[in-house]
């Protein structure tokens, strides 16, 4: 898959919640073993590696990338995510505006 449609496509899977925006703390790689990555929805070949981990959202399996993808993911999610924490922070009422004449 080229580049650029890679990258939109984890743009969508984090805007929709397919793929998580919170971090990995652990992850563990290997080669592949015809898992199909999260990502792109390729297998990933045993001549390939694959990178894993449990997202901090927790809920789901582990994450099974190429490691190609699990670069771009970790590109894309943070700036999602700080945009994400920011249209969702509470807002903090501080009360009515005090009236001046």
């Amino acid at each position: 898959m080229h580049q650029d449609g890679l990258r939109l496509l984890i743009l969508s899977k984090l805007a929709d919640g397919r793929l998580p925006l919170s971090s990995i703390p652990r992850v563990w790689g290997g080669p592949g073993n015809g898992e199909i990555c999260d990502a792109c929805e390729i297998i990933v070949p045993k001549d390939e590696f694959v990178v894993g981990g449990i997202s901090l959202a927790g809920g789901k399996r582990p994450l099974q990338l190429h490691v190609r993808c699990f670069r771009i993911w970790e590109s894309e999610r943070r700036p999602q995510l700080a945009s994400h924490e920011w249209t969702t922070a509470p807002v903090i009422a501080s009360g009515p505006e005090p009236v001046t004449r």
